[in-house]
């Protein structure tokens, strides 16, 4: 007895231990998605926050109950209620019912409002709660290329271009331009805004603004590969004199963004470092997302035009093919397919010889 009187200590230590340093890990996570430092990840946040505690004024009722119930009609109690002919009542059918189907609705008010004021296609409409965007507000855009394993960004209004990082002055909106140059991937920068998907030969978008100096993980939220897990930048937030010293910083570069330099760039690699690219090649995010950055390759817009038959298919293609023009018809792809047959049937067009004769079938076969 003694023995396990003083086993007992030792025995709960074993339990209090581990919960303690689970406790101390969960205390060093930093809940980013909770603490969002641009206006439109927090109203992303509070959606979620409405819409949880919403189900929880239904969840914990429920689980609730199930603990009374099964504490108040327990078989030890004997001044329970005991009616086993009972089996139904209006006024809880009414409840039963009531209580889900409001939360259903008020929940999906709120969720398909959210849904098209956070829009990541739809401009943002305001800075912060109370502060809109000011009319002569210029959008900072940032064309965005998802490369294997690593962030392209271009400042097409400044000229430059870096890898693996991206700022922007506070409060001022941003409007994001993606792609990737191989396959499908996830532009994800928690506190500023959710996640976007970038796709070849597509170009999606995403409007945010940031309210708050600071420096800012973001990450692919999509696998892409063998170096998914470190394809990972920093972001910036910054003041306007900031901005202005980081902008002068990349210009000053000396290494061009050509396109020879960005078909060295594209190839795959891990852990890429911060590079900084002081001049850009004229529609170079054009020809990523039309897959013609080679020389002499055909964009696909160009190709799509071809396809449709538009002769200004190749105004921006100049002596690398000719446009197709409208194509003849015949009487059988014509518009007047469906009128009377013609005069003479010899003069239609046989895609086949006319008769089992002309198609010069021996009668037998040779041994």
């Amino acid at each position: 007895m003694r023995a396990a009187l003083r086993s007992r200590p030792a025995h709960t230590a074993l339990h209090v231990i581990p919960a303690l340093a689970t406790l101390t890990l969960l205390g060093g996570c930093d809940m980013v998605v909770m603490n969002p430092m641009g206006d439109v990840a927090l109203q992303q946040r509070n959606l979620v926050i409405f819409a949880t505690v919403l189900m929880l004024t239904i969840v914990i009722p429920v689980i609730a109950l199930v603990g009374i119930f099964a504490w108040k009609y327990r078989a030890g109690n004997k001044e329970a209620r005991y009616e086993p002919d009972w089996d139904h009542s209006t006024q809880l059918e009414l409840l039963i019912w009531a209580a889900p189907l409001l939360i259903v609705i008020c929940l999906g008010a709120v969720t398909w409002t959210g849904a098209h004021l956070l829009d990541p296609y739809r401009p943002i409409g305001r800075i912060a709660k109370g502060r809109p965007v000011p009319a002569d507000a210029k959008p900072l855009e940032v064309q965005v290329v998802a490369l294997d394993w690593k962030w392209l960004f271009i400042y097409p209004e400044y000229g430059f271009a870096t890898v693996n990082q991206l700022a922007a002055p506070v409060d001022r909106p941003i409007e994001f331009r993606l792609t990737s140059s191989s396959v499908m991937n996830a532009f994800y920068v928690p506190t500023l805004a959710g996640m976007i998907y970038a796709m070849p030969t597509m170009e999606t978008k995403l409007h945010a603004v940031i309210n708050r100096p600071g420096n800012y993980a973001g990450f692919s939220s999509n696998y892409s590969g063998a170096g998914f897990s470190q394809m990972r930048f920093r972001f910036y937030g910054m003041t306007d004199a900031g901005f202005t010293a980081w902008v002068a910083r990349n210009q000053a570069s000396a290494t061009p963004l050509t396109r020879a330099n960005y078909l060295t760039l594209e190839k795959p690699t891990v852990n890429a470092p911060v590079m900084r690219f002081g001049r850009v090649a004229p529609g170079l995010f054009h020809a990523i997302v039309n897959h013609c950055v080679i020389a002499g390759s055909v964009c696909m817009s160009s190709m799509m035009k071809m396809d449709a038959a538009d002769p200004s298919a190749m105004a921006d293609e100049k002596g690398r093919a000719t446009p197709i023009g409208p194509r003849p018809q015949s009487p059988l792809t014509s518009t007047d397919a469906g009128g009377p047959p013609p005069a003479n049937p010899a003069a239609i067009p046989q895609r086949g010889p006319s008769s089992p004769d002309a198609q010069h079938i021996p009668a037998k076969r040779p041994l």
